[in-house]
């Protein structure tokens, strides 16, 4: 497993940017396909994006609608979400997460990460 940390959530106004980061432990983190998550309390953890090992590969949700891009640095071994044009349902905790599992299987399932973070919580006021 990975160990992974999250940092950069606050509190944000409607219509703001903010860049989540997640750092690894692992220096092999090139192996890993990675993902952003987002929970709610009371609700089940929703699939936001992710990113293939070698960073070209990029898969988002429907409901981000383009607002929000993903990526990596794999000598820094960090990933990042960038989030822009916030919404107020845009706020939940965000987690990082970690799958062996090869990319082009196109996985998006919480299911099929083996690592995760302790997550940030962001939060939109309107």
């Amino acid at each position: 497993q990975v160990r992974l940390v999250e940092s950069g959530g606050r509190l944000v106004q409607a219509g703001g940017s903010l860049r989540l980061s997640c750092e690894a432990s692992t220096p092999t983190l090139s192996s890993y396909t990675m993902a952003w998550f987002r929970q709610a309390p009371g609700k089940e953890r929703e699939f936001v994006a992710r990113v293939s090992p070698s960073g070209r590969g990029t898969d988002y949700a429907d409901s981000i609608q383009g607002r929000f891009t993903i990526s990596r640095d794999n000598a820094k071994k960090s990933i990042y979400l960038q989030l822009a044009n916030l919404k107020p349902e845009d706020t939940d905790v965000y987690y990082c997460a970690a799958s062996a599992r090869p990319y082009d299987w196109g996985e998006r399932a919480s299911g099929r990460f083996d690592s995760w973070g302790q997550g940030t919580q962001v939060t939109v006021s309107s």
